[in-house]
């Protein structure tokens, strides 16, 4: 069985063949540029591929209601070309075969659910912290859709007492992924994350947010594991000091074992390392055959 595996990142897009075992076999990868040229790309690596069905996981929001006129488009975002652009749409035209459709950090909690850190949990919480935040959700046994799809990146943290940046977000200024993603880092502090030390003030405050973040994913969906990944995660010092702000911020207030004597085994880096997006989105193509069969 071939099921190909698309990763659509805001800084690239990865694409992948896959085994139902979850198996990469083969992988390629792009900048994210103008939609149409990246298509051209997406196209010409899955002409001679074979798959039986293809996962898409990318960035968003996008529109993931059927019934939906721009239903396989992403809606908002300030990538040139790409709101409203109709990506599902335009690969459905070129392969006839299943299509699984999701957030690359829906994708990725999926990933780490069947076959990373949560595999044998029903719940688990994706965190990504890279050129933007996004969060991924697997709750009894599915992912969580709604009005839309979680967009926890987007939420309101309370500001640091030291923090005078006004925030990197186009649309919100200083929500969690205009004060914490990555191009935030480089935006308060003048150089790249990867370039600041590890005892540098930055990661203090870095821990500070997402530590209310997952705080609150807890408090909200009481996951049975948090996974954080993503480019900026990369910073050894930063989960542990995530988890104290956790501890801080719960204040003993949730009797989980958990939570009291086990959170690094809780709060963890992804069980599939830099191949959870698209492991993931392997997972959707995978999913999508599976009903399709079923349908038949």
């Amino acid at each position: 069985m071939r099921i190909g595996a698309i990763e659509a990142g805001g800084t690239k897009f990865v694409c992948g063949i896959g085994s139902e075992s979850g198996i990469i076999e083969d992988r390629i990868s792009f900048p994210t540029m103008h939609p149409e040229r990246v298509m051209e790309q997406v196209i010409e690596y899955f002409t001679d591929k074979k798959v039986e069905a293809i996962g898409i996981g990318t960035f968003g929001p996008i529109d993931i209601d059927p019934h939906s006129e721009t239903y396989g488009c992403v809606t908002t975002t300030p990538k040139p070309g790409w709101s409203g652009f109709p990506f599902l749409e335009t690969l459905k035209r070129e392969f006839h075969v299943p299509f699984g459709w999701d957030t690359d950090v829906n994708a990725a909690a999926y990933g780490e659910a069947k076959w990373g850190a949560a595999q044998g949990l029903d719940s688990c919480v994706y965190f990504t912290i890279g050129t933007g935040i996004g969060v991924g959700v697997y709750s009894e046994g599915r992912l969580v859709h709604g009005l839309v799809h979680p967009e926890g990146g987007h939420l309101l943290p309370r500001r640091h007492p030291d923090d005078r940046f006004a925030g990197h977000c186009p649309f919100h200024g200083d929500c969690l992924e205009g004060l914490a993603a990555g191009p935030a880092i480089e935006a308060r502090w003048g150089v790249k994350g990867n370039e600041l030390g590890a005892d540098h003030p930055a990661w203090a405050m870095e821990a500070y947010y997402l530590g209310q973040a997952v705080t609150s994913a807890i408090l909200m969906l009481s996951p049975k594991m948090v996974i954080m990944g993503g480019g900026v995660m990369q910073q050894k010092q930063l989960l542990p000091m995530i988890r104290a702000e956790v501890r801080r911020n719960l204040n003993g207030y949730l009797n989980a074992a958990a939570l009291q004597i086990g959170m690094d085994n809780y709060i963890v880096a992804p069980g599939l390392g830099d191949n959870a997006g698209l492991s993931g989105s392997l997972a959707l193509g995978l999913a999508a055959l599976e009903r399709s069969t079923y349908s038949v």
